[in-house]
């Protein structure tokens, strides 16, 4: 009797043993009963089954019924690098704008630096980038050119200098410790000046010979008024125009704010035309020439990018 208690205390030491083994290598552990006593670790990718227990069918049910939903974001939320349009005041309008929605002819607007780049760092792609990229998708505009003269003093002017003649502090002469191991660009000679955007883009982006690249550190429209305002630094020494009234250095630089066509959408609640019966006139002109002016988009209303 005495050898059959023990061997039923060995049994369910055994059995208690295993059930709390440890874990070791691609083995969890197991413990008794754990009920409550740790979270459910959730993959969100993963679409297997989580196990409550072994006790039924019942108690066990499969990842996506937890996670489902769990990857829309909530009401009001910001996407990351459009935080600032929490400061505008009227949020809904304003991400309306940024993410194309509020006009016919609008567009989406990347504001924190991750807009999709499809040229790689090399010696090939910096040629095609430089040949295929052309328009500035933005607009000529004064707080867009004071928006980018302050990041070009932050980031560029200390080699490129100021007005962009390549004599930046680390390289000029009047710095005694100037070190500069290459002159930096100047962005006013011919070859700068003729250089087309996708040039500039693409050294923001990679970076040329010991300049780094600046992807990490300008938004996507901050390079593009950088480039804006290198244009201005361009028209300024040439005693051109670049600004948000005319642009004579250049139209496929940049197109003025003032330049901008708006589209004005026609919906079917405007007034269908009358048609001239007998005895009637024509209030058209009679040589079909229009009494208004065209408001669809010229060829500079979008931006091939």
């Amino acid at each position: 009797m005495n050898n059959f208690k023990l061997w039923i205390l060995a049994l369910v030491a055994v059995v208690i043993l295993n059930a709390c083994s440890p874990a070791e290598g691609n083995f969890a552990g197991s413990e008794y009963m754990p009920d409550m006593g740790h979270s459910v670790a959730i993959e969100a990718n993963t679409y297997g089954s989580y196990h409550y227990n072994t006790w039924d069918k019942e108690s066990t049910i499969k990842k996506a019924d937890i996670v489902r939903g769990i990857n829309a974001p909530v009401s009001g939320a910001i996407p990351m690098g459009y935080a600032g349009a929490a400061l505008q005041g009227n949020v809904e309008a304003t991400m309306n704008m940024l993410l194309g929605k509020s006009g016919i002819n609008a567009i989406s607007i990347p504001v924190n630096g991750r807009a999709p780049y499809y040229y790689s760092d090399t010696e090939e792609e910096r040629l095609r980038a430089t040949a295929e990229i052309i328009d500035n998708p933005f607009p000529i505009t004064a707080a867009g050119l004071a928006k980018g003269q302050e990041m070009y003093n932050i980031y560029c002017g200390i080699c490129h200098g100021e007005k962009g003649n390549g004599l930046g502090y680390l390289y000029a002469e009047e710095n005694p410790n100037a070190k500069y191991p290459a002159a930096p660009a100047n962005f006013l000679n011919e070859e700068f000046s003729a250089a087309s955007n996708g040039r500039y883009y693409h050294a923001i982006m990679y970076g040329k010979n010991v300049m780094g690249g600046y992807s990490d550190k300008l938004s996507y429209e901050e390079r593009w008024q950088v480039i804006h305002w290198i244009r201005s630094l361009q028209a300024q020494d040439k005693k051109l125009k670049y600004d948000e009234n005319d642009n004579t250095l250049n139209l496929a630089f940049g197109t003025p704010k003032a330049k901008v066509v708006v589209a004005v959408p026609v919906t079917d609640a405007a007034p269908a035309p009358v048609e001239a019966t007998e005895g009637t006139h024509s209030t058209d002109n009679s040589h079909g020439e229009s009494s208004g002016h065209s408001t669809g988009s010229g060829s500079h209303g979008g931006h091939r990018r």
